[in-house]
């Protein structure tokens, strides 16, 4: 990481950060985790759970001497769908050259940890950013026993989205960069009422009547305490419910935490009768372990797990695009890098344009293609003179079907939300696509209500699992049919698909998606991008 003479600031990834990662860091191949070790519904708990135990499996006594940096690589991603065929932690980032992933800019920029590190795991999530300053002679260090967790200083409203730490002392006498400090709790998404009771608030030493909480991000786990979890997977045998890395296992450390917790069922993704019983025995096992916390007071946390964060933190955050370096073009052919957009591994006609706020990414964009304003287009290829309306999300994915390849292309507003379910599908006019309700599209589009399916084993209904999208011989044919359903709806006029068109839901295209072919699209914009360059 790049810093200045006097100070060390962890905000400006080097250009030659693909090459300076810490020697000490060694990636394991995904599949020597192995997969299906546990229900998908055991969350980033459960999986952290399983990934130590295959880790225990494979190095055994050794494991007690490594470094181990553990990434939860994102799950659904529906809050950001383009993340899920491949995870978060592979989501483009506009820089480097050729252009950086998540991954990448986790390793950069905790390059230094290893060093000032004991045996053990830091735990992280794969869509978040946390940028700090401190003085030149000072380290984060992880040495201490139990769990060792970072803070950031934020506003009490980001509080209740994240984890919030109560301290010893939330009084300063001093500003400092960075300091040391025991926490007796650990709240996860509280409200602003339970931050004050629990004494969460603290406030600024220069006397202003602002007030703030010390927010989670990544934290570390020391291997004495590594042995614990791992012993606390035999106890429980195969997960059948949603384990929280943050909520569950944070919850459970620290002189005044309580049960109360277990029986809060609010951030679940899915309820099971085992939860509260396993988050019991949770709390049980950790009780007594400690939880240090490094309060880094000159720091940022940037979150970009959801459609709208991405869209803002890549074209308008100017703090963050200044901090990194991010681009408006980064590995692209492109020529217009002054609309306030962002553009990664793609390549634009010279006649395209691209409206302000919206996001490209490994796409193909013939002659005289148009994307409208806040918009994200993503590993789609357009047919010349298309035009993408403003504030809606195209993403294209691969998927194998009846023996054969075939595209789909998902289509939604920015602001609809794929979570939000019905119990049946009588209730579908609740559920909002474009601003309009379910019900409305498929008239539109001359669909029965009644013939609508959802795929999943589960009663739910919702956009995450409607089959809406057709699917395809070619990627080409796969966007202009969407595209044509979107503009129906948007302009209040009809289009019926060919009788027999086989549709897709989100869900069903990832459950068939293939990435082979999908990550084919992508080196072939690579070859094409590099070439292209070197002619130049």
């Amino acid at each position: 990481m790049c810093g200045t003479n006097r100070r060390k600031t962890k905000q400006q990834p080097c250009s030659s950060a693909n090459s300076s990662i810490h020697p000490s860091i060694q990636p394991i191949p995904a599949h020597s985790l192995g997969e299906g070790r546990g229900s998908p519904w055991t969350g980033n708990g459960g999986s952290t759970l399983y990934a130590l135990q295959q880790l225990d499996d494979i190095y055994g006594k050794a494991l007690g001497q490594l470094r181990v940096i553990l990434i939860h690589a994102g799950g659904f991603s529906q809050r950001l769908p383009s993340a899920s065929a491949l995870g978060k932690i592979f989501t483009a980032m506009p820089l480097g050259d050729p252009l950086y992933q998540m991954l990448e800019l986790k390793l950069a920029m905790y390059v230094d940890f290893p060093s000032h590190m004991k045996p053990g795991v830091l735990v992280t999530c794969a869509d978040d950013i946390e940028l700090y300053s401190i003085a030149e002679e000072e380290h984060v260090m992880f040495h201490k026993p139990g769990f060792t967790a970072l803070a950031h200083p934020s506003s009490l409203s980001i509080g209740t989205t994240h984890g919030v730490f109560v301290l010893e002392s939330c009084e300063k006498s001093q500003q400092v960069e960075m300091e040391i400090s025991s926490c007796l709790r650990f709240l996860h998404k509280p409200s602003i009422k339970t931050m004050h009771d629990c004494g969460a608030v603290c406030k600024r030493p220069d006397g202003s009547l602002s007030e703030f909480v010390y927010t989670d991000s990544t934290y570390f786990i020391d291997f004495e305490t590594v042995k614990t979890l791992r012993n606390l997977l035999k106890e429980l045998g195969p997960l059948q419910c949603e384990i929280d890395a943050y909520g569950d296992f944070l919850q459970a450390l620290g002189p005044k935490a309580s049960l109360e917790y277990t029986d809060n069922i609010a951030n679940v993704t899915k309820e099971e009768s085992c939860l509260v019983e396993i988050r019991q025995k949770i709390f049980w096992l950790l009780q007594g372990t400690p939880l240090n916390v490094i309060l880094l007071n000159n720091s940022k946390f940037y979150h970009i797990g959801t459609t709208l964060e991405y869209l803002f933190h890549l074209t308008e955050d100017v703090a963050l695009r200044s901090e990194l370096g991010l681009q408006s073009s980064a590995f692209s052919i492109h020529t217009d890098e002054s609309s306030g957009s962002c553009v990664m591994c793609s390549v634009l006609d010279p006649s395209c344009s691209v409206g302000a706020g919206s996001v490209v990414e490994y796409c193909r964009l013939g002659a005289g293609v148009s994307v409208g304003r806040g918009s994200v287009v993503s590993s789609c290829w357009v047919s010349p003179g298309l035009s993408v309306p403003d504030a809606v999300f195209m993403h294209s994915l691969c998927v194998s079907h009846q023996g054969r390849t075939g595209f789909v292309t998902v289509a939604f507003g920015i602001d609809d939300n794929l979570k939000h379910s019905v119990e049946a599908p009588a209730h579908m006019e609740r559920l909002r696509l474009f601003e309009c309700s379910l019900a409305d599209c498929l008239s539109h589009w001359g669909m029965d209500s009644e013939v609508l399916r959802f795929s999943g084993d589960t009663p739910s209904c919702s956009l995450w699992n409607a089959c809406l999208f057709p699917v395809c011989s070619d990627q080409r044919s796969s966007f202009s049919l969407s595209l044509e359903m979107l503009k129906a709806v948007l302009s209040g006029s009809t289009f019926a698909l060919t009788k027999g068109t086989k549709l897709m839901s989100m869900q069903e295209s990832l459950q068939s998606k293939n990435l082979e072919e999908m990550l084919t699209f992508r080196k072939g914009l690579y070859k094409d991008i590099t070439e292209r360059r070197q002619k130049n």
